[in-house]
């Protein structure tokens, strides 16, 4: 993905934000022990190696950068922030391995963990300890129904193919819709079962459900072409780019021409196809950040983050952590923890029911939470669109 936004327009853009982007460094603290000193440790977990480390990188480099940030304002009611973030390399087991280095570390909450299997498994274990955990990105409905210290920054699946039926008919999009998913990935068939459950409520005729799994996600020649013969007139792909990218070109090459939407897992779609873009142009995709948007929130964020990576471009998971901090944020001053001494479970209790007074105006929308940590916001639904060869996102 390139961001179409000059460096010097979005730095300008930066500056104008009330609180300032500072602290550029992508790397935590090696600080051993726990919170004393009025240091708080923030504990993360995520793929940073593997598949997946797109996604558990992105997430660490948005929450460095919003605990470079506060800390660069003065920290939170007298305390300091570090963040240890775990490489977990989107394995279950290993998330809770990296969840037990973290409370040994000295942990009192956690951004966590990044993909939904590792984040059920440690959200359990966080529902035992009474350990604050505000996920990022784990979108799957038992990641956070261990226990009430469970948050999300993230639309569950089920939630996200609802809104993506909702807006297909709001918006007239099709009436005839093919699926192609993944059949062997949680996230793939819990926006599937949203998206159908919604359909079949409202009257959107599904004409063609065409599945693959990750033991065959090469070759879609067969799925692509049942979805031409059932006469669909929108494609719906709740999967991942990389997925999406191969169906893209295939699709050219088969003759399929009719518009397709994406759940948030086709953000990096772009990079993927690299200079083949051009046939992702129109495609729509349901992510509630874009680099290149021209809104000054999201273009100082775009600009910071880039400064401290040294170029890179961040993703909707990038947008996600740094919510996520920023959250954690807001519950601790709502409710007046200024001890980072305290207790894990203690402070928990206090921001787990700061958590439902609070309102974030982050860069992923204006948030609010439910008691069983479910997040209010609406929806976003972002156009690529190609421009001599250079895909950006614009909004819908």
């Amino acid at each position: 993905m390139k961001n179409v936004w000059t460096k010097v327009a979005a730095i300008s853009l930066a500056a104008a934000m009330t609180v300032p982007f500072a602290g550029c460094s992508s790397s935590t603290s090696s600080d051993a022990g726990s919170s004393e000193g009025g240091k708080l440790v923030i504990g993360g977990i995520g793929p940073l190696t593997g598949g997946a480390a797109v996604y558990g990188n992105s997430v660490k480099n948005g929450a460095q950068l919003a605990v470079n940030e506060i800390n660069a304002a003065g920290g939170i009611n007298g305390m300091t922030l570090k963040l240890d973030f775990q490489d977990d390399e989107h394995d279950a087991e290993k998330a809770v391995n990296a969840y037990n280095t973290l409370k040994d570390n000295g942990m009192k909450l956690l951004v966590g963990t990044v993909t939904s299997a590792p984040c059920i498994a440690v959200s359990a274990e966080a529902a035992k300890d009474n350990m604050f955990l505000i996920t990022p990105s784990g979108s799957a409905i038992d990641c956070i129904t261990a226990g009430d210290n469970c948050f999300r920054v993230c639309f569950t699946d089920p939630g996200q193919g609802k809104i993506a039926a909702d807006y297909i008919i709001d918006n007239k999009l099709g009436s005839k819709i093919g699926v192609i998913y993944d059949s062997s990935d949680v996230y793939s068939s819990g926006i599937l079962d949203g998206f159908k459950a919604e359909a079949d409520a409202k009257g959107l005729e599904i004409v063609a459900t065409e599945a693959f799994t990750a033991d065959a996600k090469t070759d879609f020649s067969v799925q692509i072409q049942k979805v031409m013969d059932s006469g669909a007139d929108l494609l719906f792909l709740p999967i991942y780019y990389q997925e999406a990218s191969l169906i893209l070109q295939q699709a050219e090459t088969l003759g399929l021409t009719i518009p397709v939407l994406g759940g948030d897992g086709l953000d990096g779609l772009i990079d993927q196809l690299g200079d083949k873009v051009a046939i992702a142009d129109g495609v729509m995709v349901m992510t509630p950040f874009a680099a290149s948007s021209p809104e000054p929130k999201s273009a100082a964020f775009t600009a910071a983050y880039e400064e401290m990576t040294g170029g890179e471009v961040p993703i909707q998971f990038a947008a996600d952590g740094y919510d996520a901090v920023y959250a954690i944020k807001a519950a601790l001053e709502k409710a007046g923890v200024s001890d980072a001494s305290m207790s894990a479970s203690d402070m928990c209790d206090k921001v787990k029911a700061a958590m439902t007074e609070i309102t974030l105006e982050g860069i992923t929308g204006t948030t609010t939470w439910t008691a069983d940590g479910e997040p209010t916001k609406a929806p976003q639904v972002m156009k690529i669109v190609v421009t001599d060869g250079v895909g950006s996102y614009e909004a819908m």
